[in-house]
């Protein structure tokens, strides 16, 4: 698991324009929102958290007009993602990004072949065409978009689809956004949690290999370390918290629980 690779591109206006529109209403982004500052709707790292859970994150772009997005800086920072600036042609033109996004993905693919999984963030149709090249390039396509403007076509020729509504759902919604850019020891009891949900979320059980669960736990926090809440082993660690977390013997190796 630990060995696996991913690359992941985000639409990012497709995204939050989809998340805006469920909000304020079919085509209200596009009519009147699109061009001035933007909210915060999308939850970065709650979509970064479910792409980690197939790998290593080596590649991670989103494209889109950032002039308008000042909002996300703290949670694009924390995650890491490279930012490519779109700028549309017209006040009703696309920005293009589906288009840079795919021939950049396609690029990558091509260029570093550890790359296991490709994780694209957006619903847009015209996706199709690179979800069938990533599949003949023998990848897995991972796609996440918004239920109400996701294209029924595009999510069925992916090797997986999420949707964003369901990552809220399964309680990976993170906010704790902060305009300090000092290292935080986060709370250890929370990557726990949040890297065994990703776990169970795939694998269906919810009793999870404990060996498993700190290999998540990297690719959430790179920081993380037991030293750092006075424990020498994870084992340490997770017994700290015996009202959250339960662990019992399994075939190979102990299995954890969340504790109701």
């Amino acid at each position: 698991m630990s060995k696996d690779t991913v690359a992941m591109y985000w639409d990012f206006e497709n995204i939050h324009a989809g998340l805006c529109d469920a909000k304020s209403g079919s085509g209200s982004y596009q009519k009147t929102s699109r061009f001035k500052p933007q909210d915060v709707y999308v939850d970065v790292q709650a979509v970064y958290d479910f792409a980690a859970s197939y790998g290593n994150i080596a590649i991670n772009k989103a494209y889109c007009n950032w002039q308008w997005y000042s909002k996300y800086k703290q949670a694009l920072l924390k995650t890491s993602v490279e930012l490519i600036q779109m700028f549309p042609p017209g006040a009703s033109a696309k920005n293009g990004a589906d288009i840079k996004l795919s021939l950049d993905a396609l690029d990558d693919v091509l260029r570093f072949p550890h790359i296991s999984s490709i994780v694209v963030v957006g619903g847009d149709s015209d996706f199709i065409p690179l979800a069938q090249k990533i599949k003949m390039a023998g990848r897995e396509l991972i796609g996440v978009g918004c239920k109400a403007s996701t294209n029924q076509h595009w999510a069925n020729s992916c090797s997986e689809f999420k949707y964003y509504e369901s990552l809220m759902v399964e309680g990976n919604a993170v906010i704790d956004e902060s305009e300090d850019d000092k290292v935080v020891v986060k709370d250890a009891a929370e990557l726990i949690a949040r890297a065994m949900k990703q776990i169970s979320a795939k694998s269906g059980d919810e009793w999870v290999l404990k060996s498993l669960i700190r290999p998540v736990i990297k690719r959430l926090d790179p920081t993380f370390d037991e030293a750092n809440y006075e424990c020498k082993t994870f084992a340490a660690l997770l017994n700290k918290y015996p009202r959250k977390f339960k662990v019992k013997k399994g075939e190979h190796d102990h299995l954890v629980g969340l504790v109701d």
